[in-house]
């Protein structure tokens, strides 16, 4: 059967937008340029930690999707997705090389009336400035009236029970309303509420407001928590206190960092945009740095704790308990963990860990011995580390067993642990 969809970029991005789809009948191929990729989901495995499951993949097989290296695929179906990653570079812009190849790719095979989207985090104006140029240079096409081009922010959320693909709503901005209903057609085939945004500025500020707004609320508590624990406040009291209030609030927890692929963007920093900003705004920025430190504070607690119950922190024995960015789920992608462990491991403290979701860990270049028994490990380790809540973990067990026990997520039991 011809594929009626192709998702570019079989990432964290691509592949659950390709399992959605698949899921309700839609004939989708997946491209990627990548062989060992493809060659991974043919052979009904996982590609990349955190996507899917191999018994996903699997149902994805079975309900007809296929995964190829071949561009001419590109050029048999109704709607192409972009879905390429974009890191941030040194100037903590999103790095579009891989959205320009795929958008180039595309380009050459574009056929009347496709409809294109692109799901990647930029800056406002890339779909536009950017991503409509390479299409239109490629093709011969003008964007808008030959073919629909619109922008759609993911709004992904690993290990979300709740919330999926199906009941959270898909914001589009077309660039023109044509393309704008196209859009909406197509996602409506598999998400409960469409919401159309003005066009696709619109909607790639959408994106860079959601992102932003997360990384700047995290900062503001993690500041608090270091602001508390200075005064010997119980920020964890505090929080809990906040959120009884019904308006104005919206409870954050503090950590030991923020990882994950929604890396905060600096709205200051636009090349494609083809316009200068006045004031650079630095909230985003200011939040970024709060958040980079919390790595160094965490160790700083674990070091200023192992000092005060008589230890130092070379030769000290450290568990690490949970490494991934967020809990149950198995993405280290921008993982505090990794800083936390390597300044630990400056320090000449002898590290180990857990984590259910990551069987082998590496810390410069070296591999850290992983704990097969948490509870036993903690009891004879002379400080544990709870980086991550996995729900695998009895919390007030490991209390119990632990010598001495940071909790940097603030999930065990009050007065049994130190807290963040």
């Amino acid at each position: 059967m011809p594929a009626d969809l192709a998702v570019i970029g079989l990432g964290h991005l691509g592949l659950p937008l390709a399992q959605a789809a698949t899921a309700v009948g839609i004939a989708t191929v997946g491209y990627d340029t990548d062989p060992h990729t493809v060659d991974e989901l043919e052979a009904g495995r996982p590609p990349v930690e955190g996507s899917l499951s191999a018994a996903d993949v699997r149902r994805m097989l079975s309900g007809g999707f296929t995964a190829s290296t071949d561009p001419a695929e590109l050029g048999r179906v109704r709607t192409a997705v972009i879905c390429a990653p974009t890191p941030l570079d040194q100037d903590r812009a999103p790095d579009l090389t891989a959205v320009g190849e795929a958008a180039r790719t595309l380009a050459t095979r574009l056929r009347p009336h496709t409809t294109v989207l692109l799901e990647s985090s930029v800056h406002p104006g890339t779909t536009e400035g950017f991503v409509r140029g390479i299409l239109e240079q490629g093709s011969g096409l003008n964007a808008g009236r030959d073919f629909h081009l619109a922008y759609s922010p993911t709004r992904l959320d690993p290990g979300n029970r709740a919330y999926g693909f199906a009941n959270t709503p898909k914001v589009i901005g077309g660039l023109t309303p044509a393309c704008t209903e196209a859009a909406a057609a197509f996602y409506g085939r598999f998400t409960e509420k469409v919401v159309r945004a003005r066009g696709p500025r619109e909607a790639e500020a959408v994106k860079l407001l959601e992102t932003n707004y997360r990384h700047v609320n995290i900062a503001l508590v993690n500041e608090m928590a270091v602001f508390c624990h200075d005064f010997g406040i119980d920020l964890w009291d505090v929080v809990r206190c906040a959120e009884t209030k019904p308006f104005g609030f919206h409870a954050f927890r503090p950590g030991p960092g923020v990882g994950g692929h929604g890396a905060p963007i600096d709205p200051g920093r636009q090349p494609h945009s083809g316009r200068g900003l006045g004031d650079p705004p630095r909230m985003v920025e200011l939040a970024r740095e709060i958040n980079e430190r919390m790595p160094r504070y965490v160790t700083q607690r674990a070091a200023a704790l192992l000092n005060e119950h008589g230890k130092s922190a070379r030769g000290a024995r450290v568990l690490l308990l949970g490494v991934t960015y967020k809990a149950d789920v198995d993405v280290q992608e921008g993982s505090p963990a990794n800083e936390i462990a390597r300044r630990l491991a400056e320090l000449g403290a002898l590290l180990s860990y857990h984590d259910p979701y990551v069987p082998r860990w590496r810390v410069l270049g070296q591999s850290v011995p992983r704990a097969d028994a948490p509870y036993e490990a903690a009891a004879v380790a002379d400080l544990t580390v709870l980086l991550q809540q996995h729900r695998a973990y009895d919390l007030q067990g490991l209390a119990v067993k632990a010598q001495l026990l940071l909790d940097t997520r603030g999930a065990s039991p009050a007065g049994m642990a130190h807290r963040l």
